[in-house]
């Protein structure tokens, strides 16, 4: 679908946000398509990027965290001009029914877990659903709802 005078994705950052809401829903589909395109590129190209520079550095960081004696965190050396910071995030993660027994253990120990560990419970909201009323109706109080950020997706129709 060809729209005459239609503006492009660059055109948007300098149109009032009145000019956009006033253009037809056609033009606004083809514009978040070539959005979501755009979007999707650039995401591609630049996971090609990162890993062009950790084929690059990689081995450099590494050694250079084991030099310091960690397996994790961040690095810096000099490539020429240029001051590369190579970081390698910690990603810790729990197994919750073995974190849920040493609670108890804790627990029946005589201390308070909370001394240790963060506590938090979670609903997740289809088991909610699927609750007795009696057993929704308990946890009600403790219940907010709250709503997220809308979006829209525009599909041009074929003709």
């Amino acid at each position: 679908m060809t729209i005459p005078n239609r503006p492009s994705l660059a055109d948007l950052a300098r149109l009032p946000l009145g000019e956009i809401v006033a253009l037809s829903a056609e033009t606004l589909a083809l514009l978040q398509e070539e959005a979501d395109e755009t979007l999707r590129r650039a995401k591609a190209t630049k996971e090609w990027l990162d890993g062009a520079l950790d084929r690059k550095y990689g081995a450099i960081a590494a050694e250079l965290r084991r030099q310091e004696g960690k397996d994790t965190g961040t690095v810096r050396f000099d490539d020429g001009g240029v001051t590369v910071v190579a970081d390698l995030p910690k990603k810790v993660e729990w197994d919750q029914e073995q974190l849920a027994a040493t609670v108890e253990r804790i627990r029946a120990a005589g201390d308070d877990p909370a001394e240790y560990v963060d506590l938090a419970f979670k609903v997740p909201e289809r088991k909610y659903g699927a609750w007795p009323g009696h057993i929704r109706a308990a946890f009600e109080a403790a219940r907010t709802v709250k709503a997220g950020k809308p979006s829209f997706s525009l599909k041009a129709k074929s003709p």
